[in-house]
């Protein structure tokens, strides 16, 4: 069970480096424990008369949900502003937006295009700023992930997971989590979408400062990424912001797909995750989503237990 006295207060969440493989875990145990309370109609309000400010530069089903929900749960409010009400770095600068916030709220959570705004957000906000997405790091979706594995194979120590696609701001993430957490790393992509070496190498430093054994490897045959893995996991072909180039990366990304082919060569058991939004038939097959071994449900649903732990650790 959770510790409620252990606090990460203050603690800005830029990116899944900014927390050792402790902290990163006392915030999935405390998910676990918010999670478990809930089903048992238990609810802990421990945020009564505080508020979250949620800036929005990019729209998002699960990410605005599931942070207002779980500030709803425990007992605080959540603000949602949209790209015409701050017109972030352009209406106003981050610094004036940082600080007037500051004054105003308990926590800002940022979901944004340049991961550069991020960081000035936090070199001058005087509350925790939570990166709710980048460009270059989706550090809540991983908390979500991290705690749905866990759910599904009771441990994360040394698992193979393996991502199918881009190496975008998720499987960044997911590299770093996955060096902290003594998970290994593989990621199937075209030639010219691979992980950027320095977040290969960045990863792998991780695991060496950590001593967790962690491999990270980039392929570009799929099935050799996909081999003997605990979990495949993928991401839309063309992100938001990247629709000018849909045309162009479908026709890159043909046969990068988790069906029922790819999982002749993982483990029997294997998990199949998904961020979401999904584009059935590119980056997964249709009947994905209904096969026993799909957790993309619990996935989503668990982004909303991961954000309560992380508020709780960061915010108390």
């Amino acid at each position: 069970m959770a510790n409620f006295g252990y606090s990460l207060k203050g603690k800005h969440t830029r990116s899944v480096r900014d927390f050792t493989p402790e902290e990163f875990m006392r915030v999935i145990y405390t998910a676990r424990e918010l999670k478990a309370r809930q089903l048992t109609g238990e609810h802990c309000k421990i945020f009564e008369g505080r508020t979250l400010g949620m800036v929005f530069q990019k729209p998002s089903l699960r990410t605005v949900v599931s942070f207002q929900v779980a500030m709803n749960q425990l007992g605080g409010s959540a603000i949602y502003l949209g790209p015409d009400q701050i017109n972030l770095g352009e209406r106003e600068t981050v610094e004036d937006v940082a600080n007037v916030l500051s004054g105003y709220v308990d926590a800002i959570m940022v979901r944004v295009f340049g991961h550069h705004l991020i960081e000035e957000l936090a070199k001058y906000s005087r509350v925790p700023v939570i990166n709710g997405l980048s460009d270059f790091e989706h550090p809540c979706q991983i908390f979500g992930d991290m705690l749905t594995i866990l759910e599904r194979k009771g441990r994360l120590q040394g698992l193979k997971l393996c991502f199918v696609g881009d190496g975008n701001n998720v499987a960044n993430s997911l590299a770093f989590a996955a060096a902290r957490l003594g998970l290994n790393f593989t990621i199937g992509s075209p030639v010219g979408y691979e992980l950027k070496p320095e977040v290969i190498q960045m990863a792998l430093a991780d695991a060496k400062t950590f001593c967790t054994g962690s491999k990270v490897e980039q392929f570009h045959d799929l099935k050799e990424a996909a081999r003997d893995a605990d979990i495949v996991y993928t991401d839309v072909w063309a992100s938001m912001g990247q629709e000018a180039e849909k045309v162009e990366r479908q026709k890159k990304f043909k046969g990068y797909i988790i069906d029922q082919e790819l999982l002749k060569v993982t483990k029997p058991d294997a998990m199949i995750l998904h961020c979401l939004p999904a584009h059935y038939g590119e980056e997964i097959a249709a009947d994905m989503q209904l096969d026993p071994r799909s957790a993309v449900y619990p996935q989503a649903e668990n982004r909303l237990h991961a954000q309560k732990g992380l508020l709780a650790m960061v915010m108390r």
